[in-house]
This record gives structure tokens, C-alpha cells and sequence, in this order.
């Protein structure tokens, strides 16, 4: 169902009908992002205060597991009844998590608050990808997804900065309860614009929507057990890993498009193209400011800018893409997008040898992020045009449970390979880069399969 108010036309992302909706969407979800960039600064420092370094990683883990379980929630809430309920929900959820995490005396209290984080933000980004689809018209859709993807690099930029300051000189608390003061105007302009959007047709039935759940709550428990046992060594990483890898295979093809896992075109190939896609920028990104401390001899400070060249020109691919005339094949940008990024990738893998500058990987990573930019606004709005009626919940859920899967997967197995030797060194960075390559490079390959083939 559309706005009540006539849909604007050209690029008038921010006229009358749409103004309240886009600010509103956008703060949320650049709150969102610096939530989760500020909470990694601060965590080490709640956990000495709280005495609570045993339950670090579960901090972590676990908000991971409730935030898949809530993608799927929103996925089906969004097709059945629009996606209003979910982003009220989803904002009261994540306030109360901060509120829940800012108080707590205890560790075990910080970890059940970012869990209820989690729930809330699980259903707040798949909500807002719905609320995309609903209100926009198609020819906005990729400048407000580019929106999104420059509301990530502010706090990309003074996220860890402001938060290291807050700790310092306010408190670790502050992390958490200084956001809803931020939160609570973006919630009130977006509900503004909530107004005249509901589901679009029935969604699925209530059984499928029970068994659509429960998978996701093994995906979920499976993820974090993924994400705990790329922390441990020995024996004990592997069983815990491989339990989590059969959990995954077992659930995500009942959670994911058909044919996700042979790349099936149309669908399913858009969203495993932005899993390889997350998949490769997040483990490169990884490595890089390990390497540049460890081998080069770079600060925190310098490596954390080496980052920020990654993200701002994400923002830039993003903002491309989103003013380029429509391609006469949906194929093209994510073709382009991840040939740059397997690129860019490479460049970076090159960098890692002591005899290379470090300007060379610098270009690299700034590629890496262009070609980023370009393939996921794209890709985002490929979900939506490919969704019938009825499945933008669903789809759009698939597409953020996608990102998230393969991203913890190819984490885990760059984790391992950290683990595998005493020390890294310049054998460890370039397998731990060739997994971020490859998956670009796939990425490449298969982005042709994105078109659906044609109906005779």
C-alpha cells in the first residue's frame, strides 16, 4: 500500500510527502550503526568494571543470534501487517536494551540488554527495507539506500573516537543512555510518515510463519556458537565450530530463497551476491589494521584511518550509483561493483608483503570500498523490484540474513586460520585475504545471475 500523499517524482528525496520519513529512517539507522561501532570501543572497559571478561564474547554472540531470530520476526510481521508494528516495536526494543545494558551492576545484565538490542535491531533494519519498498517510488529507492549507506560512515568516523572519549570522561554507561535522548526524535519523525503504509497482500501462513521461526532460532543459536568458537583454540574450537556450521546448514535453507546455496538466478543470487559481498569487505577489514599494527608498526589512531578510507568511499560508490541513469541490465552495477572489489581486494593482499608501500594497500582498500558501494544499494533495490506482493518482509529479512550468515561464517574461517599459528605473519595475512578475494572474485562471477531468466 502507498502514502496517502501523492509519491514525489525525479530526485525529490526530501519533498513534502517523504521529508519526516527519510530524516527519521536515516538517523535510525545511523544510530544503529554507531551503537554497534561504540559498543566495541566500550566493551572492554565494561567488562573489567563488571568483572565480567568470561561473558565478553557472548556480548557479542549473543546479540548477534537475537538479531537473526528478529529479522525473520520482521520479515513475516512486515507481509502480514505492514511495517509499522515492527519499527515501533523494534525501536522500543533497542531503548530498552540500552537502557537495560547502561544500568546494569552486573555483566550477565549488560549481556541480556544487548541481546534485547539485538531483537530491536534486527526488526528495525528489515522494517526500514520494507518501509523503502511501501513508500518510495522505484527511481528513489537507490538514492535512499545510498542515504543509508552514508548514514554508516559518521559513525565509521567519530563512532570509536566519540565513544572513547564518552568512556574516559563520562563513563561507560553513557555509551548506552546517551542514545535514546538521539533515538526518540528520529522514532517521531519516522511515525509521521508510517501513516497510509500496511501490507501490501496476505503474507504466509501462520504454520509456515511458526516452522519460518523456529529455524531461525536454530540459525540464531548456531551463529552465536560460530561466533564463541572462532574465539577458542584447540579442540574445543573445532567441535564448537563444526556443531555451529551443521546448525547453519541444516537451517539456512529453510530460512533463505531456494537455491540460494547454487546461486539460482534471479532472487536467490541477489542475495548470496550480498553475502559474498559483506562477506569480503568484513574479513578484509578484519586483517588490515592487524597487519598494519603488527607488521608496519602503525597506532591505533593511523590504522583506524586506514579504515576510514574504506568506508568514505563506500559512501562515495553508494552515492554514485544512486545518480547513474538505469543501466540496461540489472546485471551491470553489481558486475561492475564486484569486479572493482575483487580488485581492490587483491590490491590489499598485494600490500601485505614487506616490500610493497603501504600506499598501494591504501588504494587498495579505497576500491574495495567503491566497489561496495556500487553492488549494495543495488543489490538492496533488486531485492525489492524482484519481491511480489506480500514478500518484501520476507525477502527483505533474507537479504539481511544473508549479509549477517556469511559474514560470521567467513569470519570463523579467517579466525581459524589466525588461530592455526603461533604468531601472524605474512603467510597468515595473505590466506586470511585470499578467502576475502575469493569471495569477491565469485561474487563477479556469478553477479550475471541476478536477472531472473525469462518468462516464454
Amino acid at each position: 500500500m502507498a502514502l496517502d500523499a501523492p509519491a514525489p517524482v525525479g530526485d525529490r528525496l526530501y519533498a513534502p510527502p517523504l521529508r519526516a520519513m527519510t530524516v527519521g529512517s536515516v538517523a535510525l539507522v545511523s544510530l544503529l550503526a554507531f551503537e554497534a561501532l561504540a559498543v566495541g570501543t566500550a566493551m572492554p572497559t565494561v567488562a573489567r568494571a563488571l568483572d565480567g571478561l568470561a561473558l565478553y564474547g557472548l556480548a557479542f554472540g549473543g546479540t548477534f543470534a537475537a538479531g537473526v531470530i528478529a529479522m525473520v520476526v520482521a520479515g513475516i510481521w512486515c507481509d502480514s501487517r505492514g511495517p509499522a508494528a515492527p519499527i515501533r516495536h523494534g525501536v522500543g526494543w533497542f531503548l530498552v536494551g540500552l537502557v537495560i545494558a547502561g544500568t546494569a551492576q552486573t555483566m550477565h545484565l549488560v549481556v541480556v540488554g544487548r541481546m534485547v538490542q539485538g531483537i530491536g535491531g534486527g526488526l528495525l533494519i528489515v522494517a526500514i527495507y520494507v518501509t523503502v519498498g511501501q513508500a518510495y517510488p522505484e527511481q528513489l529507492r537507490p538514492r535512499m539506500f545510498a542515504a543509508f549507506a552514508a548514514a554508516w560512515v559518521v559513525p565509521s568516523l567519530v563512532g570509536p573516537a566519540v565513544a572513547g572519549l564518552v568512556v574516559e570522561h563520562l563513563g561507560w554507561r553513557w555509551v548506552f543512555l546517551a542514545v535514546p535522548v538521539l533515538a526518540l526524535p528520529a522514532a517521531l519523525l519516522v511515525e509521521r510518515g508510517l501513516r497510509g503504509v500496511g501490507p501490501a497482500a496476505p503474507g504466509e501462513t501462520a504454520t509456515d510463519a511458526r516452522a519460518r521461526i523456529a529455524w531461525a532460532c536454530v540459525a540464531g543459536v548456531s551463529a552465536a556458537l560460530l561466533h564463541y568458537g572462532g574465539q577458542q583454540r584447540g579442540a574445543h574450537a573445532v567441535i564448537v565450530v563444526g556443531a555451529a556450521l551443521v546448525g547453519l546448514a541444516v537451517a539456512v535453507p529453510r530460512l533463505l530463497p531456494v537455491g540460494f546455496l547454487r546461486a539460482a538466478r534471479g532472487l536467490p543470487a541477489v542475495i548470496g551476491l550480498r553475502g559474498l559481498c559483506a562477506a569480503a569487505f568484513a574479513s578484509s577489514e578484519v586483517v588490515i589494521p592487524l597487519m598494519l599494527s603488527r607488521e608496519r608498526g602503525f597506532s591505533p589512531t593511523a590504522a583506524g584511518m586506514v579504515l576510514t578510507v574504506g568506508a568514505v568511499s563506500w559512501s562515495l560508490g553508494s552515492w554514485a550509483q544512486g545518480r547513474m541513469p538505469p543501466p540496461r541490465s540489472r546485471a551491470t552495477l553489481p558486475r561492475i561493483g564486484m569486479t572493482v572489489m575483487t580488485l581492490g581486494t587483491a590490491t590489499v593482499a598485494v600490500a601485505v608483503l614487506p616490500q610493497v608501500p603501504v600506499a598501494v594497500g591504501v588504494i587498495g582498500w579505497a576500491l574495495a570500498g567503491l566497489g561496495t558501494g556500487l553492488t549494495f544499494p543495488s543489490l538492496s533495490v533488486l531485492t525489492l523490484a524482484l519481491s511480489r506482493p506480500g514478500e518484501q518482509g520476507r525477502n527483505s529479512s533474507s537479504l539481511q540474513l544473508g549479509d549477517n550468515l556469511c559474514t560470521a561464517v567467513v569470519l570463523a574461517l579467517t579466525g581459524t586460520v589466525l588461530a592455526a599459528g603461533a604468531a601472524p605473519g605474512t603467510g597468515t595475512y595473505l590466506a586470511m585475504l585470499s578467502v576475502a578475494v575469493g569471495c569477491a572474485l565469485l561474487g563477479a562471477l556469478l553477479a550475471g545471475r541476478v536477472v531472473p531468466t525469462p518468462v516464454t
